[in-house]
């Protein structure tokens, strides 16, 4: 299971940190591979197919190549300025999201807010935003009235990995499940 742990350091290198581990993003997030295995050999093992493997076999679907694999890059979550070519979508009428109760004050009285990231994260479904609840602590969900924030201006993109994101959600739009 160490390549759990190796993935964790990819995400935290695409995703917060690439100039620690030698590592250069470009403006839409896009990381050499050979210099990811480079950067991540410095504290772990990594080889080619490894790295195939920990994106091909991830879940969550975090990570992409180009199409001639020499590039990769997170799909969302980041923290570093980067533009990874999302394109606006209308969303559906509701979306969720997954948090602990020990937010809930705070989320009560300014909404959802990015916080270290640039988007706020939202799920399709109460199921899926109930798993990343579970992350924090004690979970708890939020149905947004994405419809609603859509008619008023808000906007939205779908990430390649079906996540939905968000500049914010002001707590008029959100409904406690």
């Amino acid at each position: 299971m160490s390549h759990i742990k190796t993935s964790r350091l990819i995400s935290y290198i695409l995703r917060h940190n690439p100039g620690a581990y030698g590592v250069s993003l470009d403006e839409h997030g896009w990381a050499s591979v050979e210099e990811l295995i480079s950067g991540v050999n410095r504290s772990r093992h990594l080889t080619r197919e490894l790295l195939e493997y920990i994106v091909s076999s991830d879940e969550k679907g975090r990570y992409a190549f180009n199409e001639d694999k020499t590039k990769i890059r997170a799909n969302q979550g980041h923290s570093v300025d980067v533009d990874v070519e999302l394109e606006e979508c209308e969303p559906p009428k509701i979306l969720y999201h997954g948090t602990a109760t020990k937010h809930a004050q705070s989320i009560e009285e300014k909404g959802l807010i990015p916080g270290r990231r640039l988007y706020v994260h939202l799920s399709a479904d109460a199921e899926a935003a109930l798993k990343v609840g579970a992350r924090h602590g004690e979970p708890m969900v939020y149905r947004v009235d994405a419809e609603a924030m859509s008619a008023s201006g808000y906007i939205f993109f779908r990430s390649e990995n079906g996540v939905w994101l968000t500049k914010a959600v002001p707590p008029h739009f959100l409904i406690r499940e």
